[in-house]
């Protein structure tokens, strides 16, 4: 058999080992998770089972692509410069899945968590002091706003005007 063709059918099988050596430590470890981001444990199993499918269409569907060579492979050596490019391609797509899963699932969590929360953010530090009752027996607050009524002889002008004559 050609060189070439011992390159393609290592490649497809390291791939396809790694691709569900992952996904089934994925699926066993990632269910744990799965059960707190969703408190509910049927939907936790429903969306582990989606999230291994949609892996391994993705992981697999990239390893075929990726496979072909257009160039010739004239010795061992360079099939296994070749394959390690490869190989290395799919180990970095299966790392960028599994961080953009755990992100995804991560933001969902804290966002489920905020919203369950009773509590303040941050417990209070003390009591702010409150101002001293005024003295006269005026209501204490802001005072009303609008026209106050003018007292004998206080004749206004235009607003902000001096006084009409």
């Amino acid at each position: 058999m050609d060189t070439k063709v011992w390159m393609y059918l290592v490649y497809l099988g390291i791939s396809i080992g790694l691709t569900v050596w992952v996904a089934r430590a994925l699926s066993r470890n990632g269910l744990v998770f799965l059960e707190e981001v969703f408190a509910d444990e049927r939907l936790a199993r429903a969306v582990n089972s989606l999230l291994v499918v949609g892996f391994y269409l993705l992981n697999l569907g990239y390893v075929t692509v990726a496979m072909k060579h257009p160039d010739p492979v004239g010795s061992t050596a360079q099939a296994m410069e070749e394959l390690s490019l490869k190989i290395g391609l799919v180990l970095l797509v299966l790392g960028a899945l599994h961080f953009f899963n755990v992100f995804a699932l991560g933001r969902y969590r804290r966002g489920r968590l905020r919203q369950l929360a009773t509590h303040p953010p941050l417990a209070p530090v003390g009591r702010l002091p409150m101002p001293p009752a005024p003295r006269g027996g005026h209501p204490a607050g802001p005072h009303p706003a609008g026209p106050h009524p003018a007292g004998p002889g206080a004749e206004t002008g235009p607003v902000g005007g001096p006084p009409a004559r």
